[in-house]
């Protein structure tokens, strides 16, 4: 009984899930040639590429735009979010720290909210595992997606 248990454990493990995450979006990075393909596609066939808006303006004065369902947006995401898992997150850390104009007086006030470290910690660590389940069926959704927009190219030429 006990080893079933512990299977079971193993399985939901937060080391098992970012294992998986990576894999998939492993898979994905090998299996997907040509990026820039991937430009305008939905993620979903079913859905639409919903809104298009301006998220940054270069210095040279152009607008580059997101769009939200769009697979090579996805595909930027998921790869950036598996490198900070890999190589560490101090240098996006710092990066958003930046933008957020977050000071040493505000981190050192998160810092002594230790009340509670325990709850904290399960609190994060299960948002942590659905965040990276969600993240993997995405990487997932992607690559089967590609493959599909390839074959259905690949026919038609």
């Amino acid at each position: 009984m006990m080893q079933i248990s512990d299977s079971y454990n193993q399985k939901n493990s937060l080391f098992n899930a970012m294992k998986r995450f990576i894999g998939a979006v492993n898979n994905m990075d090998q299996t997907v040639m040509v990026p820039s393909l991937l430009r305008d596609v939905p993620l979903d066939e079913e859905e639409e590429v919903k809104t298009i808006s301006p998220i940054r303006t270069a210095s040279n004065g152009s607008t580059t735009y997101f769009q939200d369902g769009d697979m090579y947006n996805y595909y930027v995401l998921l790869k950036s979010i598996r490198n900070d898992i890999e190589w560490g997150v101090l240098q996006a850390d710092d990066r958003r720290k930046e933008k957020m104009g977050v000071t040493a007086l505000d981190i050192s006030r998160i810092e002594s909210d230790d009340d509670d470290l325990e709850k904290q910690f399960h609190y994060h660590l299960t948002g942590l595992h659905t965040v990276l389940s969600k993240l993997t069926r995405k990487a997932n959704t992607l690559t089967n997606r590609y493959n599909q927009e390839i074959g259905i190219r690949g026919c038609g030429l």
